[in-house]
Order: structure tokens, then C-alpha cells, then sequence
């Protein structure tokens, strides 16, 4: 029998390090599972003095696609409470992290996901990249700091519009808006390109 790819794939590429997301047939949902996966990958690449940049993408056209809502609908209070703060905790330790970290935004990135990109420094997304925080239409609300990081973002009323009506944005919207800094045909190797070019920067 085979064994299943890990969800979280980590490559290092000169002084940057690539976390992947590698759920394309269940639309990288933000499981239990996935959560324990990246917890363990960053554990193994923010001590390390060699790597200056952090860089987050999904495969195919999905970025991430949030909570894995049947997951969710299982969990006891206990256990809800434990993976929103395991959640919450991976999420400020990514957005407090030494390096720069970016998030090339390859497709949908919704909930969660969306939560997990607003916690990096940098956002590039794919022309058909897609946002959303669809939580209000299954009466629940992110718990991993997103209401906090759009609005400081964004601003207080068109982070309302997308938390109340679970509206989608387009790439071209959230470029608009300031909730990402570029738009690239191909955000992985734009966050690539942008990590080498830092690199060869003059000190102020």
C-alpha cells in the first residue's frame, strides 16, 4: 500500500526556504494534520542562520482553502479550542518570524489560508488568484488573527464587506485594495526573484 505525500513539502533554494502545500485533491485544506506538518517544518527552518526568506505556495490552482470545515464539524469544544490556538500560534509565530516571509499566492486562497497569507511580510498572487473569507455563510468566523491583520491592512470598511458578506476578490481587487503587492504570473518565481534581488541590495 502506498503512503500519502506529506501535505507540507519543504525545499531550500540558495538562502530562501519554499513550504508547499500539497493537498491539490482535497483543495489544501488547513487540517490537523497539515497544521502538525508546517508547526514541525518551521521548527526546522527558523533557527537556521542561512535562510533570510520564508516562502509559502499551494500547488495547482490552490493556494490554501482554509479550515477542512468536516474536520471542524467533528471537533469537541476542547478540541476546537486547541486548533484554533495551535492555529493562532503557528500564524504570529510566521508573522514574527526573523526572515521575510512571502506568500507567492498560486490560486484560491480562502479562510484560513487567507489568514496564513496575511500574516507574511509580502503577498504575490497569480492573475486568477482568488480571496475570500467565506466563514459567514457557515456561521462561523476565522480564529487565526485574520480579522485583525486585514483590517490593519486594508482598512475597517472593506475589511467588513468581505468578513460579513464572505464576498470573493479578485487578484486585480486585492491588488487595489493593498491586501497584496503584486501580481505575477508566476508568484513563485516572482517571490524567488524579489528574495535574490534583497539579497544583492546595498546596505543603507
Amino acid at each position: 500500500m502506498a503512503h500519502e505525500s506529506p501535505a507540507v513539502l519543504t525545499e531550500v533554494t540558495g538562502p530562501a526556504a519554499i513550504i508547499r502545500f500539497n493537498r491539490p485533491r482535497e483543495r489544501n485544506p488547513l487540517s490537523r494534520s497539515t497544521l502538525s506538518e508546517l508547526q514541525a517544518a518551521l521548527r526546522l527552518i527558523l533557527p537556521r542562520p542561512d535562510l533570510r526568506f520564508i516562502i509559502f505556495t499551494g500547488t495547482a490552482d490552490i493556494f490554501l482553502s482554509g479550515a477542512h470545515i468536516r474536520e471542524l464539524a467533528e471537533l469537541s469544544h476542547s478540541g476546537a479550542l486547541e486548533f484554533s490556538n495551535l492555529g493562532q500560534e503557528l500564524f504570529q509565530t510566521i508573522s514574527e518570524a526573523r526572515q521575510t516571509t512571502i506568500a507567492a499566492i498560486n490560486g484560491y486562497c480562502m479562510g484560513g489560508g487567507l489568514d496564513l497569507a496575511l500574516a507574511c511580510d509580502i503577498r504575490i498572487a497569480s492573475p486568477d488568484a482568488v480571496f475570500a473569507h467565506p466563514g459567514a455563510r457557515l456561521g462561523i468566523i476565522t480564529g487565526w488573527g485574520g480579522t485583525q491583520r486585514l483590517t490593519r491592512l486594508i482598512g475597517k470598511a472593506a475589511s467588513l464587506e468581505m468578513l460579513l458578506t464572505a464576498g470573493r476578490v479578485s487578484s486585480a481587487e486585492a491588488l487595489r485594495l493593498g491586501m497584496i503587492s503584486r501580481v505575477s504570473g508566476q508568484p513563485l518565481e516572482s517571490a524567488i526573484a524579489l528574495a535574490a534581488t534583497s539579497l544583492q541590495a546595498p546596505n543603507p
